[in-house]
């Protein structure tokens, strides 16, 4: 049945959901990618000016660009963000003001999962947020009696007519629409907003035009949102290389987003790729040998001859990258799948084919969307996008092949803390302030504990900068945990692998306190021991000792060096100058963070230096060549300050 109703008007188009829907919005949209920012901003003025109407949102992940502050922030990422996200990108107004405390009063929004940290600071986004499994969103938005869902879809027309895919984010909407179904709930009014850039993925993303209620095919659409490509650090990189070692030829893989990522992504190349460089990494890193130990029946030492397979609710630039690299390669059919592929032609059912990955979202550069729409116009059968519930759980009509599919997992995520008792801190601080949200993570490590032969594996940085100081992220307790220590499983550090599942509270402290940073070691080891959790008799060994910056840089600083571990191991959105710029600013905000920071910078910007090698060129991209102003001349030499400085070793 075809769309009664379509727009190229973004402003008609709303004009007809208020006449439609009635002064009461109850509207879910999509996280991430999936947003309509322009439909959804013209909703919300519309609703801000009128007191009698009333907007409820629920939504996750709210995409913004980021707000440089005022000075040398501000030079450096302005530009940058023109650049790289265009002069039209379009941000989500209601996420900029919730930022800043100022909804209208007749506007709420309900995230269940934050960019990270963009909202620490705003009372509105903490009391609002709702903490949820990536698998409950669904059910709990049905008894909020939702009445509209707005999605960005790819659109497609052909000899048996207009079809959408719902492309990026496939992920709630189809579960949440059957669930609203089996409840005998009113459907939400359902607005396909066509984007000419999204990749058109088929299998369960691909809806009937029927599907939608309402289409809106704007005259000018704003560029997709690309996360620009991070550095990756020689921490980042020791993370990676241990992590590496755990994943089995033939097995199933699950990872996430950002620089850890990037490193289990870049080890698995090179491990692949390069395997006796790769081995000597690890011995580098660990010269006792215990992760090769691990690595013996956890995972593999070899190349992957048979593949992996991926099983991921976020399909990001890494899969791209193991999939071009010879890796992301081990197929496999569901029964859905392979009446499609059937019925389209494609097999037989005596062939072999399938898809290599499967995912209920997208979100990463531009470069990741091209692939997504060639790899679908080139094998369709490849990738599948489908309901996050046919990702992040086991139960249902296909548990026993999901099972099969997952054989040998290993499901990769990153926290920001963990107890030596084996609990993970990944959403929330101590005083319940909310950094992100809690996703799909609990939903992988409660399912590596029921698949035979899976495991999790937390990622995590021993230390952070706090302060202008450094703090340990392995406490003895934390008032919030996001996993539970009775689910604890594997944690990896940059000084190694702790094992932890089955063993008792002391074996466990044992094995965390072997991968801590050795500046915090002796603290911990007293605590757990004032707590009776720890033998009294227990002594640290002194290999431990080593587990310092210095060491791990020594270790492998020759492997960066013959560019095996480049800073940017997937390319860069920055240019040459801003990446000699990245780390002077970074450094400069670390030593800025107390008043004896400020007070060397000071001394130290009173000193004429010699002139660092690109910094006529790094000044001038920073708009400081010739300052006019006192205030430009202060951060001219701030700058220059770190430019030429010269970085101790910890």
């Amino acid at each position: 049945m075809p769309i009664e109703h379509r727009y190229t008007d973004t402003t008609a188009c709303v004009r007809h959901l208020a006449d439609v829907l009635g002064s009461d919005l109850r509207i879910a949209a999509p996280l991430g990618l999936g947003k309509p920012h322009g439909l959804l901003n013209a909703l919300y003025r519309m609703v801000g000016k009128d007191k009698t109407r009333s907007m409820r949102l629920y939504t996750a992940l709210s995409l913004t660009r980021p707000q440089p502050a005022a000075g040398l922030e501000q030079r450096f990422l302005q530009p940058f963000l023109e650049r790289h996200f265009g002069s039209d990108a379009v941000d989500p107004q209601y996420a900029l003001d919730q930022a800043r405390d100022a909804l209208p009063a007749n506007v709420e929004v309900h995230e269940f999962y934050l960019q990270s940290g963009a909202m620490l600071n705003s009372a509105s986004a903490q009391r609002s947020y709702i903490s949820q499994n990536y698998t409950h969103v669904a059910r709990d938005l049905v008894v909020q009696d939702i009445n509209l869902l707005v999605q960005l879809v790819a659109r497609r027309e052909g000899p048996d007519g207009v079809h959408y895919s719902l492309s990026c984010n496939p992920d709630l909407t189809l579960d949440l629409l059957r669930l609203t179904q089996l409840a005998d709930k009113p459907r939400p009014l359902c607005v396909a907003v066509v984007h000419p850039d999204l990749p058109y993925m088929g299998g369960d993303a691909e809806v009937a035009e029927a599907f939608f209620d309402v289409e809106l095919q704007p005259e000018h659409s704003p560029p997709l949102f690309a996360l620009p490509r991070a550095p990756v650090d020689l921490v980042e990189y020791a993370l990676g290389l241990h992590a590496s070692a755990l994943v089995q030829d033939d097995g199933c893989l699950q990872i996430g987003i950002g620089a850890l990522s990037d490193a289990l992504v870049k080890a698995l190349l090179l491990r692949h790729q390069n395997n006796i460089q790769w081995r000597r990494a690890l011995v580098a890193l660990d010269p006792l040998g215990k992760t090769h130990a691990l690595a013996g029946w956890l995972g593999g030492l070899a190349a992957f001859e048979k593949g992996l397979y991926g099983a991921s609710e976020m399909v990001m630039d890494g899969f791209m990258h193991l999939q071009r690299g010879g890796i992301l390669k081990r197929r496999s059919w569901d029964s859905l799948a392979l009446e499609r592929a059937a019925v389209a032609g494609r097999i037989d059912h005596r062939t072999s084919g399938g898809h290599y990955l499967r995912g209920a979202f997208f979100l990463g550069s531009r470069e990741l969307y091209q692939w997504l729409a060639d790899t679908e116009a080139a094998d369709p059968d490849a990738i599948d996008m489908c309901a996050v519930s046919h990702v992040n759980q086991l139960y249902g009509m296909h548990q026993s092949l999901s099972m099969l599919q997952r054989r040998g997992a290993r499901f990769f995520n990153t926290c920001m803390m963990a107890t030596a008792l084996g609990a993970a801190v990944s959403d929330t601080l101590e005083d319940g302030s909310v950094v992100s949200g809690v996703g799909g993570q609990y939903n992988f490590v409660a399912m590596a504990h029921e698949l035979p032969d899976a495991r999790s594996v937390l990622l995590l940085r021993s230390t952070r900068s706090s302060g202008g100081g450094i703090e340990s992220n392995i406490r003895w307790n934390y008032g919030e945990t996001t996993i539970p220590r009775h689910l604890r499983d594997i944690i990896i550090t940059e000084y190694g692998i702790a094992d932890l599942r089955g063993k008792s509270d002391s074996e466990c402290i044992e094995a965390m306190l072997g991968i801590t940073d050795a500046r915090f070691l002796d603290a911990l080891c007293a605590e757990a021991k004032a707590h009776g959790k720890l033998a009294a008799n227990f002594v640290i060994p002194e290999s431990w000792r080593l587990h310092r910056p210095r060491h791990l840089h020594k270790a492998l600083a020759p492997f960066r060096q013959h560019g095996l571990l480049p800073k940017f191991p997937f390319g860069s959105d920055f240019n040459e100058i801003e990446q000699r710029l990245l780390p002077a600013l970074e450094w400069l905000k670390y030593v800025s963070a107390n008043w004896r920071g400020k007070l060397g910078l000071l001394v130290a910007a009173c000193r004429r230096g010699e002139l660092a090698p690109g910094e006529s060129a790094a000044l001038a991209r920073m708009g400081l060549s010739a300052p006019i102003s006192l205030a430009d001349r202060w951060q001219r030499r701030l700058l220059q300050v770190a430019l030429r400085r010269q970085v101790p070793n910890p």
